[in-house]
């Protein structure tokens, strides 16, 4: 009996980071009797998280040889061919790519099979801000042009990630649709456990970052804002969940107050790391809609966290926690605030539970993903009884 389901392959660098926990969400929930829908990816680097292993999730994932993170001309021909060549075995309806580098390689593969799919991709965030500066920006910004050229759809994450790249030029405004993220977080212990557990002081106040140490994260900024928060706080301690290429450089930085600094590196639980804290804070030059600040909500958390990206559409300002500029001091002085007002804090971390359940549910994210395939499918089918 023919297979009616369309047909969505899915394409992804790697494994780790947020856009791979919207492939982790999106298949834990999917509708497999409507939807064949299968994941191509590559390899993580060994400075990064494998978020399937981490969540011990087993989602099915076809490898692409050649496919990862970095540039490298030799893997990254592999890799379209391979995708050439699965795509005119597999002849999806639908080709939806996440992440620059799987969002380059499958649109193109997508152009040259001739199998003739719906192209969406994703930006769970850009590249405009905080990575490149000059004719690296310039090179970005064409290439997406570019690739956008031969896009149906371009997905964001957030409404300001849109507008962004609306500003760059990037896509036409028809093009695009905004689906927020949706996730769901594991049981939250209660914070005597959670401190327990992390060897923290059961009654001191308690500040956590959970991320990528990556230079667009602004370590460095976090560390000046410790610093300031521990001159007024002396007890405050900081926790820092997660990896990268700057561990070392963090390690480095905060070796003047080192007694204050817990780094878990990567971490299973990390519903726990958000039960031990009072504060989650994040200092980044750019950010899509950061899938941290929605798990801190869940978890019953207010943030403190720079006005970037579309981070103003999950943390609203005076309600579920407090915004400030790119600046050390100005989020040190958001972050003291919070921590010498426990009762506006708890009251902001309820109303960020309440918010985030009901806007960041995994369910209304499936469903709107499913919607957007759904709606492709019928377009290309549309599009062929045309010609």
């Amino acid at each position: 009996m023919r297979d009616s389901r369309i047909r969505v392959m899915e394409i992804i660098a790697r494994m780790s980071g947020g856009a791979a926990r919207h492939v982790i969400e999106l298949h834990q929930l999917r509708n497999s009797e409507e939807f064949d829908h299968r994941v191509y990816t590559g390899y993580v680097d060994v400075d990064e998280s494998d978020l399937m292993r981490l969540r011990n999730t087993a989602v099915p994932v076809h490898r692409v040889p050649g496919l990862g993170r970095s540039i490298r001309p030799t893997d990254d021909y592999r890799a379209l061919t391979h995708l050439i060549t699965v795509m005119r075995e597999f002849r999806p309806h639908v080709v939806h790519t996440r992440t620059a580098k799987a969002g380059a390689l499958g649109r193109l593969a997508a152009r040259l099979s001739g199998v003739g799919p719906a192209r969406v991709h994703t930006f769970h965030g850009h590249l405009l801000y905080g990575y490149f500066s000059g004719p690296k920006r310039y090179l970005y910004v064409q290439a997406e042009r570019f690739l956008a050229s031969m896009s149906d759809r371009l997905e964001t994450v957030g409404f300001q990630v849109r507008d962004d790249l609306l500003k760059a030029g990037i896509g036409r405004p028809e093009q695009y649709v905004v689906i927020p993220p949706g996730i769901q977080l594991d049981a939250v212990p209660d914070r005597a456990t959670a401190r327990s557990l992390l060897e923290l002081p059961p009654d001191a106040p308690v500040v956590a970052f959970v991320g990528r140490l990556t230079r667009v994260k602004r370590l460095d900024r976090l560390v000046d804002t410790a610093d300031a928060v521990l001159r007024r706080i002396p007890d405050c301690h900081f926790v820092i969940c997660g990896g990268g290429e700057l561990r070392d450089e963090v390690e480095q930085s905060i070796a003047p107050f080192r007694h204050a600094f817990r780094l878990l590196g990567w971490k299973k639980d990390v519903e726990t790391v958000y039960a031990a804290a009072d504060v989650v804070l994040l200092t980044s030059d750019n950010e899509g809609t950061p899938l941290t600040l929605i798990e801190a909500g869940m978890a019953g958390k207010p943030a403190v966290s720079t006005r970037v990206g579309s981070v103003a559409e999950v943390v609203r300002h005076g309600e579920t926690g407090l915004l400030a500029a790119c600046d050390a001091e100005e989020l040190a002085e958001q972050t003291v605030r919070l921590l010498s007002d426990p009762v506006l804090a708890r009251q902001m971390g309820e109303t960020a539970r309440r918010w985030t359940h009901s806007s960041f549910g995994a369910e209304r994210f499936v469903t709107d993903t499913e919607a957007l395939y759904r709606s492709l499918s019928e377009e290309r089918q549309d599009s062929r009884a045309r010609t």
